[in-house]
C-alpha cells in the first residue's frame, strides 16, 4: 500500500480534570518517513501518537491522515482507517495462547482472507523481520525471547501493508544487546518497506539511527522539528538540554 501522510492541525488534548496535556500542535509527517516522538515522560508523546488511528480524538484541531480527517468517522469508516494502520507497543500484546503464526495473521483473518493468502502473507512478513516461517510458525509466545516476541508483534503490524505504521516505545523493554539487534534490523526494514512512521522513544540516539525527522515536546507543545542531522548541532535551548542529558549520562 502506499504511504500516507499525516497531519496534526492546532491539536490540542485537556484532561478530565482540566489539565492540557497537549497544546496547539501542528506537524506534518512526510510520507514514507520516519519521525521521532521525544519529551519527558507525561508530555504527551503516546497521545498524540494514539490519535492517528482514532484511539485518543482530540478536544481541539483535527488529525488527518492520508488527506482524511479522523474525526466523526462512522464504524465502518474507523474500521477502514485503522486498518491502514499497523501499530507496535512495547509488550507486543500477543496473545499467549495463539502461535506465532495465528498471532501474525490476525488482522489478516479479520478482514476475511483465504487461507492460503493469509499463510503465504505471514511467511512474507515474519521473513522481512528475520524470523524463519517453519521454524517459528508453530511456537508460542512463551516459547519466545523477547526480541524474537517483538519482531512477531511487528510482523502483525505489517501483515496488512498499511500505510501509516505508529511505533509506541517499541524496544524499550528489551535488554541493550537485544536492543541495539533490534534496532539494525527496524532501521533496515524501514528503509525497505518505506511507510510513514512515528516512533515514540525517550532514547535519543535510537531517534537519531531510525528517524528521518525528530520531534520534541516540552510542555504540552512542539519545541523543535528538526531533520535527525540537525539534532546534534542544534541551538534551540530544549534540544540542547535534551543532548546535554544523554551525554552527562554517559559520561557518568
Amino acid at each position: 500500500m502506499p504511504s500516507a501522510g499525516v497531519e496534526f492541525a492546532k491539536v490540542s488534548y485537556t484532561l478530565a480534570g482540566g489539565h492540557v496535556l497537549l497544546r496547539d500542535v501542528s506537524l506534518r509527517l512526510e510520507p514514507g518517513k520516519t519521525t521521532a516522538l521525544l519529551g519527558r515522560s507525561g508530555s504527551g508523546k503516546t497521545t498524540l501518537l494514539r490519535m492517528v488511528n482514532g484511539l485518543v480524538v482530540p478536544t481541539e484541531g483535527s488529525v488527518r491522515v492520508g488527506g482524511q480527517a479522523t474525526d466523526g468517522l462512522d464504524a465502518a469508516g474507523m474500521r477502514d482507517l485503522r486498518r491502514g494502520i499497523g501499530y507496535v507497543i512495547q509488550e507486543t500484546g500477543l496473545f499467549p495462547h495463539m502461535t506465532v503464526e495465528r498471532n501474525a495473521a490476525m488482522a489478516l483473518e479479520l478482514t476475511g482472507r483465504p487461507k492460503e493468502e493469509i499463510s503465504q502473507r505471514v511467511a512474507e512478513v515474519l521473513g522481512l523481520v528475520g524470523m524463519g516461517f517453519e521454524e517459528f510458525r508453530g511456537r508460542y509466545p512463551w516459547q519466545l525471547s523477547g526480541g524474537q516476541r517483538q519482531r512477531v508483534g511487528l510482523a502483525r503490524a505489517l501483515a496488512t501493508d498499511p500505510a501509516v505504521l505508529l511505533m509506541d516505545e517499541p524496544l524499550g523493554a528489551l535488554d541493550p544487546l537485544t536492543r541495539a539487534e533490534m534496532q539494525t534490523m527496524l532501521r533496515e526494514l524501514l528503509e525497505r518497506v518505506k511507510k510513514t512512521v512515528l516512533l515514540v522513544t525517550h532514547d535519543l540516539d535510537e531517534a537519531l539511527y531510525l528517524a528521518d525527522r525528530v520531534v520534541f515536546l516540552a510542555g504540552g507543545a512542539v519545541a523543535a522539528y528538526l531533520s535527525a542531522e540537525e539534532v546534534l548541532g542544534s541551538d534551540i535551548p530544549h534540544v540542547k538540554d535534551y543532548v546535554n542529558a544523554v551525554h552527562h549520562a554517559v559520561k557518568r
